[in-house]
């Protein structure tokens, strides 16, 4: 008797996911808006990484873009 195993099918990453995942991130204070975007390979699986990259590439951005350059302008209501 064999067993198969069927493993998750990885969560392709659209760029304003990725974005959002590094603004919440520098929110929680883990990273900060001056490091390379390939900090964020430490907080995202592996096995998903690949499709991040990709995305990442076609919006031409370098993995060792900042953070603050990937996130973009921010607004603020009040200080």
């Amino acid at each position: 008797m064999s067993v198969n195993i069927v493993s998750p099918t990885p969560v392709q990453y659209s760029l304003d996911v990725i974005k959002e995942e590094a603004r919440r991130f520098v929110q929680k204070g883990v990273i900060s808006r001056q490091q390379p975007i390939y900090t964020l390979c430490q907080y995202i699986p592996a096995r998903e990484w690949a499709w991040v990259e990709s995305e990442l590439e076609k919006s031409n951005f370098l993995l060792r873009d900042r953070i603050g350059d990937l996130m973009g302008h921010e607004e603020w209501e009040n200080d």
